[in-house]
């Protein structure tokens, strides 16, 4: 099989995903699964947010036979969302850290709230929170799969899903620039701005452990093609 149409068919199967990005499969997210199942790696039925007709939309796709969805993924439900008990949120913002979507909004030491229309349902902000103040409530218990989830929240979801992955990548840019720039500014000038360095072996210790600080950070940034 070329690699474009390889391609091709890692960006149908993932566009045949629900999009929650829940880690359910086995795999980072949906983008993984979708690789893992054109390599061969991985069944077509580990995905409980797509359900029954999940695994038949994948089956079509790639030509393997319908099955059921394997119970050690999970189990096919009704679609939910994360609720916040404001009343016991510490602010700790670890479950905004873990949101794929960006779903849920705060400040350190400051109550998290969720943006409902945004939350996928994943699951991943309950074992994060260390005060067990999220729970999962569901929409229509009537609806489960494809029916409680549809298209246009799946593309909502990838879309937020890629904005959350180039927010982080940026956060992680610029936080690698500023400890190059401040690595930079002590070995400007090392006694100066690095305690002990009035003596010569420390100073060769500490500007040692600096330029390593400072070849980590580099190697942060982003590389210029």
């Amino acid at each position: 099989m070329g690699q474009r149409e390889e391609v091709s068919l890692v960006e149908r199967i993932n566009n045949a995903l629900p999009q929650t990005q829940c880690t359910r499969c086995g795999y980072p997210d949906c983008q993984s699964y979708a690789q893992a199942i054109a390599d061969s790696k991985a069944g077509i039925n580990q995905c409980p947010p797509g359900g029954e007709e999940g695994v038949a939309r994948l089956a079509a796709i790639t030509g393997h036979a319908v099955e059921g969805l394997n119970p050690d993924n999970g189990f096919e439900g009704p679609r939910t969302i994360a609720i916040i008990d404001e009343a016991w949120c510490i602010g700790c913002t670890l479950c905004i850290k873990v949101c794929p979507t960006d779903a849920i909004v705060g400040a350190n030491k400051r109550m998290h709230t969720v943006i409902e229309p945004y939350c996928t349902g994943c699951e991943l902000c309950i074992p994060a929170c260390p005060v067990d103040c999220i729970s999962l409530e569901p929409i229509d218990l009537a609806l489960s799969g494809w029916q409680a989830w549809p298209q246009t929240l799946a593309d909502q979801a990838r879309q937020r899903y890629d904005w959350h992955k180039a927010r982080l990548a940026r956060d992680e840019a610029e936080n690698a620039a500023r400890l190059q720039a401040k690595a930079v500014h002590k070995l400007a000038d090392l006694t100066a701005h690095t305690k002990g360095a009035e003596n010569p072996s420390e100073a060769e210790r500490k500007r040692a452990v600096i330029e390593a600080a400072l070849a980590k950070a580099k190697a942060r940034l982003p590389q210029k093609s």
